[in-house]
C-alpha cells in the first residue's frame, strides 16, 4: 500500500506535515533533516524542489529556493541523494514544486525514479488538472505515485467536487488566496471556507497548508481538516537556526 494511504487509514486528524527546501541549508542537508523530522514525531513530509521562478512561495522560501539552487541543487541532486532514503526513513515522502523542471527531467523518467527511491506522492501546484488527465496520470499511476491537487477559498464546489474524483492520496486545502508565509491564527473567511469544504463530504483526506505556522494554527487547521502542513515557519528556523538539528525538535514538539 501506499504510504500515504496507509498513514490516512492509520490516523484520521492531528495529521503533521513539514515543508522544507531541498538543498536548504546546505546541499547535503536533506535526509538528515527528514531523518530528524520523523525522530521528532513528524507524520508527513514535503520535499521542496527549487525552481528559480517559485510564484506560489512567499519570501521566506523563495530566500531557501534561491540559496538551494546556489548550493548546486536539482531534481537530478536530489533524486540521487534520495537514492537511500528508505533504510534510514518510513514516513511518506511528496515532492512539491513546479511543472518546468520536472518537464525538463522527463515527466515519466521523473515517475519511475520517484518510485525507485521510495517517493510516495507529487504536489505540481501549476500543473493544469486537464494537462495532468490527458498526457500525466498514466505515468503517476503506472509509479505508484499519490498526484495531490490544490484548491484555494476561490474554488467552486463543482470544481472541488471533480478534483476530488481524480485525486489520490489527500486534497491540499490552501488556507487562503495568497503566497506562502507563517500567519500567526486564523480568520474567520477562512473558517468560512473551511466549513463550505468540510460539508462536500468529500471521498479524500484533507490537509490544511499556508499560514500554519504554530500549535494555534495547526490545531485550529486540525479541527477542519484530517491534518494540516507547516512550511514558511519551519523553513525560516532552518535558516536562522545554527543547529537546526536540535532546532527540528524543539520546533515539533512546539507545534504538537
Amino acid at each position: 500500500m501506499n504510504r500515504i494511504d496507509n498513514l490516512f487509514k492509520h490516523k484520521s486528524n492531528n495529521i503533521l506535515s513539514i515543508y522544507f527546501t531541498a538543498g536548504h541549508p546546505t546541499l547535503t542537508s536533506t535526509v538528515d533533516i527528514l531523518s530528524e523530522l520523523e525522530s521528532s514525531g513528524v507524520d508527513m513530509v514535503e520535499i521542496g524542489m527549487p525552481f528559480s521562478d517559485p510564484l506560489a512561495d512567499g519570501p521566506v522560501i523563495q530566500d531557501a529556493s534561491s540559496k538551494a539552487l546556489g548550493n548546486g541543487m536539482s531534481i537530478k541532486v536530489l533524486l540521487e541523494q534520495l537514492q537511500d532514503v528508505r533504510s534510514k526513513v518510513t514516513i511518506p515522502l511528496l515532492l512539491m514544486g513546479y511543472i518546468n523542471p520536472v518537464l525538463q527531467y522527463g515527466v515519466e523518467a521523473f515517475c519511475k525514479k520517484c518510485s525507485e527511491v521510495g517517493i510516495d506522492g507529487v504536489i505540481l501546484p501549476d500543473l493544469p488538472m486537464n494537462i495532468y488527465q490527458e498526457s500525466f496520470q498514466k505515468y503517476f499511476e503506472q509509479y505508484n505515485l499519490r498526484f495531490i491537487f490544490l484548491i484555494t477559498p476561490q474554488t467552486s464546489d463543482d470544481r472541488i467536487r471533480m478534483i476530488d474524483s481524480l485525486s489520490s492520496g489527500f486534497i491540499y486545502m490552501v488556507s487562503s488566496a495568497s503566497t506562502t508565509g507563517a500567519k500567526a491564527e486564523i480568520e474567520s473567511s477562512q473558517v468560512s471556507y473551511f466549513e463550505r469544504v468540510k460539508g462536500l463530504g468529500l471521498k479524500n483526506p484533507l490537509v490544511i497548508g499556508f499560514g500554519i505556522s504554530n500549535r494555534e494554527t495547526f490545531n485550529r487547521a486540525c479541527s477542519y481538516a484530517n491534518g494540516a502542513i507547516i512550511g514558511s515557519a519551519f523553513v525560516k528556523m532552518l535558516t536562522e537556526t545554527g543547529d537546526w538539528k536540535d532546532g527540528i525538535g524543539k520546533f515539533v514538539r512546539g507545534v504538537k
